[in-house]
């Protein structure tokens, strides 16, 4: 598996990933994410903040974007020195092959290279199966944290309270 930027051409795998990835919410049960704004997508393409991980035959494996700054979420915890990992989707054919623990080598490394200390992310609700899956990845749950603001959010956050993780590089 390799890491690298996604690029334009990438925008409608990426939003495939992502419908695949609501549907998957949907069939569990927990809170799905809405369509996300192409042009927010196309920003962070352009920002070098929008990633994938490819397969040995050249296939997205997953996507991701990351952010430097996220205080709407993190709210009084956004000071510190992180990068902020959200909306990981995984193609189905790659489900159950530990992408997430792909991604956590290539974030520690990114962080250092960013002169960062914390790899953080975090999900809508109380999600019990991500809660054991990013904890077995090595992030230390956080809790339950009310979100106070959301204008400017997808809104999946609207009215929510989201789980926090972090993991110390």
């Amino acid at each position: 598996m390799f890491i690298t930027n996604s690029v334009l051409k990438d925008i409608d795998t990426i939003f495939h990933l992502y419908e695949v990835a609501t549907q998957m919410q949907a069939a569990k049960g927990s809170v799905q994410w809405p369509v996300f704004d192409r042009q927010m997508v196309t920003t962070e393409i352009a920002e070098h903040r929008q990633w994938k991980m490819l397969a040995a035959d050249g296939s997205i494996a997953c996507v991701w974007a990351t952010t430097f700054s996220d205080p709407l979420i993190w709210q009084e915890m956004n000071d510190a020195p992180a990068i902020y990992i959200h909306r990981i989707a995984v193609h189905p054919h790659y489900r159950g092959q530990q992408l997430v623990e792909r991604i956590v080598t290539w974030a520690k490394q990114y962080v250092k290279e960013q002169h960062k200390q914390w790899i953080r992310l975090d999900t809508v609700d109380e999600n019990k199966g991500l809660i054991q899956h990013y904890t077995r990845c090595g992030f230390h749950f956080l809790g339950l944290s009310p979100l106070k603001n959301t204008e400017g959010l997808p809104s999946h956050y609207n009215n929510a309270t989201v789980s926090l993780f972090q993991l110390p590089v």
